[in-house]
């Protein structure tokens, strides 16, 4: 079946001139341009000058980053993100400058509560919530390590620059997330936490992977492997073990190598088995069932959209379960929903992962790819996938 990663300009218009309910012929009565141009730029034969973009932009009443897809999220989107991650931007660069006199730190061990709370947080995909703590916990948690030096506080700093990490990932602010990761790795030396600096190198092998660099992505889950044979045998160092080899599965889907992915996989499976779930060490969800949303969200990014929608049918996450990795299912399970024409159940599933986690289903790439399909698959947009195509470009 046809997949719809063939994205440029003339693909955008023709979804956006869809979610509007207009024939080609209706919006080029709107444009000072001719039919054929129009007909020319959505099937690819011509190309989108500024200009054009410009027009149809005007024509639809939409933002013209919508169609050039750069980036794929309107400018007051960018901004509202940005506001979003401003304040964490500014405490990351506090790292090295010591103590803080106008800080007012809290008690080291009401710090560790917090910064495993904002774990939880961002586990909740509360990601607006987690934008506004997590810069004040951090500077207080920076201040105190310098003041009063203990394992205990380096490893809360590490945890929070982790979570930051996370908001900055979800958020789509890549660079923000590598300097996280520094920062992490750079206070997990001193809280000398062999599964916290594992746990920071599987983090930026996902980070490298979603540029295409898979090597990269395979030496550092590599590197994070050889560090857990620092840490102390027993349950923690099973699941982050886990853990690593499911990002190892992740980044062998997207390189199509799905030997690799296969042996990942039976990997952490059996170490699933030894651990059971393990959701609360160190928040990675890890345990048999976010295997089994790996192994599915593996078969939808390696195209095997029949094969994924067979194992996705299996998979009843608990309520305990985390919502990010709720969200996660939902997602990749409403792109091979559409994928193989099934566009009633992709739309249902896209809906439920908006309920369930909206700010992250609104910035998953995958969201706007699946609703893009959508779009290019109907004869008449439903009025739900025009409201959840608006709302994703809100």
């Amino acid at each position: 079946m046809r997949t719809f990663d063939d994205d440029h300009p003339g693909t955008r218009i023709r979804a956006q001139r869809r979610l509007a309910h207009l024939t080609q012929r209706q919006l080029a009565a709107l444009l000072p341009y001719s039919y054929s141009l129009l007909n020319q730029v959505e099937c690819g034969a011509r190309p989108a000058t500024e200009a054009f973009l410009t027009a149809v932009a005007k024509a639809l009443r939409i933002d013209t980053a919508v169609l050039t897809g750069h980036p794929h999220v309107s400018t007051i989107q960018q901004d509202r993100r940005e506001a979003l991650v401003r304040p964490i931007r500014d405490v990351l660069a506090l790292y090295d400058l010591g103590y803080d006199p106008d800080v007012t730190a809290r008690p080291v061990g009401e710090l560790v509560i917090a910064a495993d709370q904002l774990c939880a947080t961002v586990r909740a995909t509360k990601l607006r919530e987690a934008s506004r703590v997590l810069p004040g916990v951090i500077a207080e948690l920076t201040s105190t390590a310098w003041s009063t030096p203990s394992s205990e506080a380096w490893r809360a700093l590490a945890s929070a620059y982790r979570s930051a990490h996370d908001v900055a990932v979800k958020l789509g602010f890549y660079d923000l997330s590598t300097v996280a990761l520094d920062r992490m790795d750079w206070a997990a030396e001193r809280g000398s936490d062999p599964c916290l600096a594992a746990i920071r190198q599987y983090k930026r092998a996902l980070v490298h992977s979603k540029s295409g660099e898979y090597r990269i992505g395979e030496r550092l889950i590599e590197a994070g492997l050889r560090i857990l044979e620092q840490a102390e045998e027993g349950r923690e160092r099973l699941a982050v073990t886990g853990q690593l080899h499911l990002g190892a599965s992740v980044i062998a889907a997207r390189a199509e190598d799905q030997a690799a992915v296969e042996r990942h996989i039976a990997e952490a499976r059996t170490l699933a088995k030894q651990t059971g779930d393990a959701s609360a060490v160190h928040w990675l969800s890890f345990g048999p069932m976010n295997v089994a949303v790996h192994a599915m969200s593996a078969l939808t990014q390696m195209r095997q959209y029949d094969d994924a929608l067979t194992a996705a049918r299996k998979i009843r996450p608990p309520a305990a379960f985390a919502t990010s990795r709720r969200a996660h299912f939902l997602i990749y399970r409403a792109r091979a929903e559409m994928e193989t024409g099934n566009a009633t159940r992709a739309l249902a599933s896209l809906s439920e992962a908006r309920h369930a986690a909206p700010e992250q289903t609104r910035y998953h790439p995958s969201t706007q790819e699946t609703i893009r399909g959508l779009v290019h698959m109907a004869r008449r947009t439903p009025e739900a996938l025009n409201h959840l195509a608006a709302w994703v470009e809100k």
